[in-house]
C-alpha cells in the first residue's frame, strides 16, 4: 500500500507563504498523476493543483492560479505545493493524492491513494 504523508501546514497571515510537502513511501507504483486537493466549503474535496507524472504537465484551479505552484523532487519521492500570497479563503485541510489510473486528474474519484491531510489556516 502506497503511503502519502503531508507536512508543512500551519497558521499564517494573509499575504504570507507556505510550502506543503507530500512524501510517498511503500511499494513502487507507476503514478499517472499526483495532486493537491482541499476539503472545500461543501465538504467535498476540490481540486487545487495536479501534475501529470510523465509529462510534468500541471493544472491549477482558477482560485489559486498564479499564486500556487505544484512541483516534485523525484529523488526524494516528494510532491510540493508552494502557496504564495495566501488569502483567508485558502483556509482548509489540504490533501495529497496519487493515482496510477489514466483518468482526469481534476476529480477526486480518480485517485487511489490519499494522505491524512494538513491544516492551513490564513488569518486576515
Amino acid at each position: 500500500q502506497v503511503q502519502l504523508v503531508e507536512s508543512g501546514g500551519g497558521l499564517v497571515q494573509a499575504g504570507d507563504s507556505l510550502r506543503l510537502s507530500c512524501t510517498a513511501s511503500g511499494p513502487t507504483f507507476s503514478a499517472f498523476g499526483m495532486g493537491w486537493f482541499r476539503r472545500g466549503p461543501g465538504k467535498e474535496r476540490e481540486f487545487v493543483a495536479v501534475m501529470r507524472w510523465q509529462t510534468t504537465s500541471t493544472y491549477y484551479a482558477d482560485s489559486v492560479r498564479g499564486r500556487f505552484t505544484i512541483s516534485r523532487d523525484n529523488a526524494k519521492n516528494t510532491l510540493y505545493l508552494q502557496m504564495n500570497n495566501l488569502k483567508p479563503e485558502d483556509t482548509d485541510v489540504y490533501y495529497c493524492a496519487a493515482t496510477s489510473r489514466v483518468q482526469s486528474l481534476v476529480f477526486s474519484d480518480s485517485y487511489d491513494f490519499w494522505g491524512q491531510g494538513t491544516q492551513v489556516t490564513v488569518s486576515s
